[in-house]
């Protein structure tokens, strides 16, 4: 989260949003541990981390737990107005530049991946292996790491030697040197935003051909795996409306500093942690095979604590 928290026009510090703080910090930890926990189940079956969409599942999982950690930590740093050297910052720039754009990523894999599963259901098996999924969980992070090596190109060959070692406080904003970079940076998440849109939509309209094609016996598959498409589109829809969260915060912070303030912490809500808290959860409930075994470990787990007790 970005460093403007702590700024007024005599440099004195924003004390007023620290119940919301506080209330992030609930959030915060409520929902890794939720996610922790499906991680765990994870990793208990066998059959989960041999299956294309659960080792995905298990991709986003991961990736939104190092994301929301990431987040919190800059918000507290932002919050106390805590300096750091422009080093450390960058390491924690390419964390989260890069899993801004794994999970929306990923969703995207899983849409496809439902697609081959009713569409081409006698290649699904080769085209789903788990080499298979390994080489497209690799090729993910290639791709989400585009935009940082972008940026980061940029900035390199823009700055000083002497700025790496400059006390500051963490802000994307601070690799952001010429007012065009800002555009170039809108116009990659768009791009993604479109690329991700179109390939959610062709999975649904072949799957839909199918549906309608399809006999009594297939009907539920296919209908199920439409629900799960368009869940998938929405989880996209609400992770990548971040991505325009930026250059609304920039214009608004032209306009009014508590009002920034305040746009800020609820697009940090709305946009970047529901969505990475929520979704995983109800992805995880929908599934009936890992439902059941979130169910089982959890009544498990309940039961020898009363058993002990």
């Amino acid at each position: 989260m970005a460093s403007n928290y702590s700024l007024t026009a005599g440099g004195l510090l924003v004390r007023q949003i620290n119940y919301r703080v506080v209330l992030v910090q609930v959030l915060v930890s409520v929902f890794l541990c939720i996610n922790i926990f499906q991680i765990i189940v994870f990793f208990m079956k066998d059959s989960f981390y041999t299956t294309m969409r659960y080792i995905l599942f298990a991709v986003i999982l991961m990736s939104d737990c190092l994301f929301l950690l990431m987040t919190d930590i800059l918000l507290i740093l932002s919050y106390n107005s805590v300096f750091i050297q422009t080093w450390l910052c960058l390491l924690i720039y390419i964390v989260l530049s890069v899993y801004t754009f794994v999970t929306p990523l990923t969703l995207t894999a899983m849409s496809l991946e439902r697609y081959v599963a009713i569409c081409m259901p006698l290649r699904h098996a080769e085209l789903c292996s788990t080499r298979s999924t390994l080489h497209l969980t690799l090729i993910i992070h290639g791709l989400s790491s585009i935009p940082c090596t972008v940026t980061l190109s940029i900035y390199f060959a823009s700055a000083a030697r002497a700025v790496y070692t400059q006390g500051m406080v963490c802000s994307v904003e601070i690799f952001i040197l010429y007012s065009w970079q800002g555009y170039l940076r809108s116009a990659k998440g768009q791009f993604y935003f479109l690329i991700m849109c179109t390939m959610i939509i062709f999975s649904y309209v072949k799957i839909m051909k199918v549906a309608k094609a399809a006999s009594e016996k297939n009907k539920n598959s296919t209908g199920k795996a439409l629900r799960t498409v368009i869940l998938h589109a929405v989880q996209l829809l609400l992770s990548l409306i971040q991505l325009w969260c930026p250059f609304i915060e920039s214009a608004v912070l032209q306009i009014d500093l508590m009002l920034f303030i305040n746009v800020r912490y609820f697009n940090y809500v709305t946009f970047i942690l529901a969505p990475r808290c929520l979704s995983p959860l109800i992805y995880g409930l929908r599934d009936e095979m890992f439902f059941c075994a979130l169910r089982y470990y959890a009544l498990c787990g309940l039961y020898k604590k009363q058993s002990s007790g």
